[in-house]
């Protein structure tokens, strides 16, 4: 009987240890879990400084292995950011094209010599019949114009982000809209079978917005995607893809397909401006290079 009594407590002891170690052993586990869990958030482990040391990484040239380049290459890796607007017509818009400065500086340059702009005639038009479809003041510069070396920045600049010479530029068209000014829908390009043979093809624009508008004064393509091309658009009408003039930003796109023929979505105009002033740089890119015309 002694002997029984005396396991008796014994054997109550290694019924009860199983589950309590089972469970301490589980705790343990479960803490150690949650504690490297808050040990990792808490070392600046978050979604944005990867980014941010990635983008320092770049900046420093860390982050690339740079090629060998040809005499006409570069040396380094340098991408302008920009946003593709429309595949049709293929529009990109380039952020921060050009800094305060350099807008400020071209509107100088151009103020003095603004006229109202013309517009090339087609067949059959004349001044009087044409009144109205393009109403701003503008003028031509060319970068051998500008003393500041603005201008020379920015076709340099314009040429690298479209892959074309800058041979291939006319001279910049400096366009001043005030209150209610605009321009119709039209096409940069020429229609042979409008306007009659021509020596070289402009291919693609680029508008450099030189001043914020407050409302109004919009680049439209009526006939973004296809839409609006039922024969029943009227020119004057300020709808489709808009893109809001705003200082130093640059809008890219192309009149004609890679195959030569043009891109009928590319109608483009200028809406009225409703309040406040626009000023834009128009670059206008060929097919040939200008400078053997």
């Amino acid at each position: 009987m002694k002997g029984n009594k005396g396991r008796a407590p014994w054997s109550l002891r290694s019924k009860l240890s199983l589950p309590v170690v089972v469970a301490i052993c589980i705790l343990f586990f479960l803490a150690g879990f949650f504690g490297s869990e808050l040990l990792s958030q808490s070392q600046d482990v978050s979604p944005i400084r990867p980014q941010s040391r990635l983008l320092e990484a770049e900046e420093e040239e860390i982050a690339f292995r740079i090629l060998p380049h040809g005499d006409t290459g570069d040396p380094f890796v340098s991408s302008p950011p920009f946003q593709v607007l429309s595949w049709m017509p293929r529009a990109l818009y380039f952020p921060n094209f050009a800094t305060v400065e350099q807008c400020q500086s071209i509107i100088k340059i151009a103020k003095a010599n603004l006229r109202p702009s013309t517009l090339a005639l087609r067949k059959g038009e004349t001044d009087e019949t044409t009144k109205g479809i393009r109403t701003s003041s503008g003028t031509f510069v060319s970068a051998s114009e500008d003393k500041t070396g603005v201008l020379e920045f920015i076709e340099k600049k314009i040429a690298r982000v479209t892959m074309i010479p800058r041979s291939h530029g006319e001279p910049f068209n400096v366009l001043r809209y005030e209150l209610g000014q605009r321009y119709n829908s039209h096409y940069d390009v020429f229609n042979p079978a409008e306007y009659g043979p021509q020596k070289s093809q402009r291919i693609a624009s680029f508008l450099l917005y030189l001043s914020d508008v407050e409302e109004g004064g919009e680049t439209m393509f009526p006939f973004e995607n296809g839409l609006h091309m039922d024969g029943s658009y009227d020119y004057k009408e300020c709808i489709g893809l808009k893109v809001k003039p705003r200082r130093g930003d640059g809008l890219l796109f192309y009149s004609v397909f890679p195959n030569g023929t043009i891109d009928q979505t590319s109608l483009h105009g200028s809406c009225a401006v409703i309040k406040g002033q626009k000023w834009v740089a128009t670059k206008w890119i060929r097919d040939q290079d200008q400078d053997m015309q």
